[in-house]
């Protein structure tokens, strides 16, 4: 059976949620939500998890949702450790943070063999999320074409203040670049002040962003190791804070080697923890969820 894997992105604490936010439970079950993540990959065509995580934080995701869905598919993990493929010589010494996104793609190398989606641990994508995922890499073969899943903006936003999208910049609907912004809706109006600049434009409910799930070919992994050695040895990097982002390195990609990526349109809505506030809404979304048949009660059945 042809791979097709789910890389999933767990390296990191929720600093504003307060906590290491993939291991917070959101039913009565104790499910989090990458456990819905990963029940709608396998039942969407997916049959192998690869999770990046701290080394410190393995004993916890081992016990817990490790336990759970090592039954129903395999499962490997990764450690995102500093040292991973930087050069010899250069002096991080100061860096605490890891690398980024980018960065953590790459240090799962040795466990992708096929197809992989990026996904964000702390994020509920929906099922159709996922079956758009998945059925991108059904229909299409060009291994020189990848695949985003552009949600609308109206479906990922919170009550509770604002939240850090990437908003997509799209031709024919084909990714062109990404503009990281801090996006709010505000008496009916969503805003979108673009990061690090004093641009705001107001975008329609159905204008995509990105939510990093992201489908890639096997053979990027080797455009995205030859592009850190460049990014850690140019002298305009700051070793200590800047960070190594996946979609930077895409919209390289496209510009400079000839790749496209693809946009692919869902109608899932998005659920999450960007603030500790959120957790009553999201836990309620789910148990709605539940009561209109779209997962089971508990998910990996009573014996698991």
């Amino acid at each position: 059976m042809k791979e097709k894997a789910l890389l999933i992105l767990a390296g990191g604490l929720g600093s504003r949620f307060g906590g290491l936010k993939q291991v917070e439970p959101v039913d009565e079950q104790n499910n989090f939500i990458i456990d819905y993540s990963i029940f709608d990959a396998i039942r969407t065509g997916f049959n192998k998890v690869i999770f990046v995580i701290k080394e410190e934080n393995y004993k916890i995701f081992k016990e817990t949702i490790g336990k759970r869905i090592e039954k129903h598919i395999k499962v490997e993990y990764v450690f995102q450790g500093l040292n991973d493929y930087v050069p010899q010589g250069i002096d991080f010494s100061k860096r605490q943070k890891p690398w980024g996104t980018g960065h953590a793609v790459l240090v799962a190398r040795d466990k992708i063999q096929g197809d992989f989606t990026v996904i964000n641990a702390d994020d509920f994508y929906g099922l159709d999320g996922f079956r758009v995922a998945s059925n991108f890499f059904d229909e299409n073969k060009d291994e020189k074409v990848y695949g985003l899943v552009g949600y609308m903006v109206g479906n990922t936003l919170t009550e509770n203040g604002a939240v850090k999208r990437g908003v997509c910049e799209v031709k024919d609907d084909y990714f062109i670049t990404v503009n990281e912004s801090s996006i709010e809706r505000k008496n009916g109006v969503i805003y979108a002040n673009k990061l690090g600049t004093d641009e705001i434009r107001v975008l329609p409910e159905n204008y995509p962003v990105n939510m990093n799930l992201i489908c890639f070919r096997k053979n990027y992994i080797d455009i995205l190791e030859k592009r850190f050695k460049d990014f850690v040895l140019d002298k305009n990097t700051n070793l200590e804070k800047d960070e190594f982002l996946l979609l930077n390195e895409v919209s390289y990609a496209i510009k400079n080697y000839g790749y496209k990526m693809k946009m692919l349109k869902t109608s899932a809505v998005w659920h999450g923890f960007t603030y500790k506030e959120d957790k009553e809404k999201v836990v309620n979304a789910i148990k709605k969820l539940k009561e209109e048949n779209q997962y089971p009660n508990n998910l990996w059945s009573s014996d698991d």
